[in-house]
């Protein structure tokens, strides 16, 4: 068992220095050399490459990779058969979730979906272009685009679906969204043959689990609060539930050290509430995994 590897794809571009972050976070140091696509990893029992998120899918399929990290923008494009083994969560905190939108000139007599018939449509995500048209029942020309697919319009192609986070590249081109054609998060995926490996399946599940917790940890943090004991039970009523407190009573006080784990967005709603009850010495500070 002592020679057996996973190998795993970290998505190149947009993704790439988040999810070393996220590793890095979950206990992996990965270095990634001036040139080539393999990753040096701390793991003796990983092997890593650096891919575009849109190769990942086919080479999860195909067992070249047994592991990797893509959008599921890119598994729905590519059409392969992948086991989808985690939901990264990336998107809710510090990446946005991709947004595939249709976008046309703003003076476009375009003004709905159903105008897109017998239209051109330019798109690097052919097949999600092609499902939403089939769901909108509208029969338009889809042209696959090699990039800077906003300049298309309106010489080349009568509207675009392209990726955007805040549709400020869109309007710089004079464009103006239609509609959402599809939202998507980053998914940690798998194969078959990997998913049906003993040693591999238990590797993947051990891995999954560090990068959920440093995914979680992201949006947790601790706080950690002297209470006099006469307030101690109405402070506890309203502490979060994400975790039970940690009660220890300090020696010779009638006081007590409470710690509690809680997301982060709450502490600013959180925090004068506990001090305008009798808390004192609130500090807050970072959980780095949150195993729950």
């Amino acid at each position: 068992m002592g020679n057996q590897k996973i190998k795993l794809g970290i998505p190149k571009g947009s993704l790439q220095e988040y999810t070393l972050k996220i590793f890095k976070t979950a206990g992996f140091d990965i270095n990634i050399p001036p040139r080539g696509y393999f990753l040096e990893i701390d793991d003796p029992e990983i092997e890593c490459f650096l891919l575009r998120p849109q190769e990942i899918p086919k080479y999860i399929e195909r067992g070249e990779l047994d592991l990797g990290i893509s959008g599921d923008d890119w598994i729905l494009e590519s059409k392969a058969k992948t086991i989808e083994v985690s939901d990264l969560r990336y998107a809710k905190r510090k990446i946005k979730k991709a947004r595939w939108v249709l976008a046309v000139p703003k003076d476009s007599k375009i003004k709905r979906v159903r105008d897109l018939q017998g239209k051109i449509i330019s798109t690097e995500a052919v097949n999600l272009t092609k499902d939403y048209l089939k769901k909108n029942k509208v029969k338009a020309k889809i042209e696959f685009s090699w990039g800077t697919t906003e300049v298309k319009p309106p010489r080349f192609t009568d509207a675009i679906v392209d990726i955007t986070e805040t549709g400020a590249t869109l309007r710089a081109h004079n464009l103006k969204i239609l509609d959402t054609v599809f939202l998507s998060s980053t998914k940690l995926i798998t194969n078959k043959a990997a998913w049906q490996d003993k040693w591999k399946k238990e590797k993947i599940l051990d891995l999954t689990l560090l990068l959920q917790g440093a995914v979680s940890g992201e949006e947790i943090v601790n706080l950690m609060m002297h209470i006099s004991e006469e307030k101690l039970k109405g402070i506890l009523k309203i502490l979060p539930k994400l975790t039970s407190p940690t009660i220890k009573k300090i020696a010779g006080e009638n006081w007590y050290d409470v710690s509690i784990g809680c997301e982060e967005k709450e502490t600013r709603r959180l925090i004068p509430k506990l001090r305008r009850m009798g808390c004192q010495g609130i500090v807050e500070f970072p959980a780095d995994k949150v195993i729950l």
